[in-house]
C-alpha cells in the first residue's frame, strides 16, 4: 500500500435510488419540457398548412387524424398539461410551502393524475367531435 491513490467516492447511480413520485415528477417535467418543443413545431406545421389551403392541409390533416397522429396529439396534450400543473407545483414551492416529503409526494401524484385525467377528457372530446 505504498503509493496507492486514495479511492474517491463514486457518484450515486439511479439503480441505488428508490424511485419516488417527486423524482418521477422532476424527470417527467424535464422530458415534457423537451417534448413541448417538438409538439409546438408540429402545431406550427398544422397552422401553416391550414393557412396555405386545402391542398397543403389535406396530407397534414391525414397524418394527424391517423392513429399515430392521434397518439402524438394525445402525448402533446399530456405534456402540455403535466408541464403546466407541475409548474404550478413549483410556484407553490416558491412560496415556501409544500416542501416536506408528504406534501411533495401528494402534489407530484396530483400533477400526474390531473394531467392524465384532463388529457384523456380532451382526447375523448376531440374524437367525439371530429368531422368525418
Amino acid at each position: 500500500m505504498a503509493d496507492a491513490a486514495p479511492q474517491r467516492p463514486l457518484s450515486p447511480h439511479l439503480q441505488i435510488w428508490r424511485w419516488t413520485p417527486a423524482m418521477a415528477a422532476s424527470i417527467t417535467h424535464r422530458a415534457t419540457g423537451a417534448a413541448l418543443y417538438a409538439g409546438t413545431i408540429l402545431l406550427s406545421v398544422w397552422v401553416f398548412a391550414l393557412a396555405l389551403g386545402p391542398g397543403a392541409f389535406r396530407p397534414v390533416g391525414a397524418i394527424l387524424s391517423s392513429p399515430f397522429g392521434i397518439a402524438v396529439l394525445a402525448g402533446y396534450a399530456f405534456a402540455l398539461l403535466f408541464h403546466a400543473f407541475n409548474g404550478l407545483r413549483h410556484l407553490y414551492w416558491d412560496q415556501g410551502r409544500g416542501l416536506d416529503v408528504k406534501s411533495a409526494r401528494a402534489t407530484a401524484l396530483a400533477a400526474f393524475a390531473a394531467a392524465l385525467g384532463l388529457a384523456a377528457v380532451l382526447v375523448v372530446a376531440a374524437l367525439m367531435n371530429r368531422a368525418g
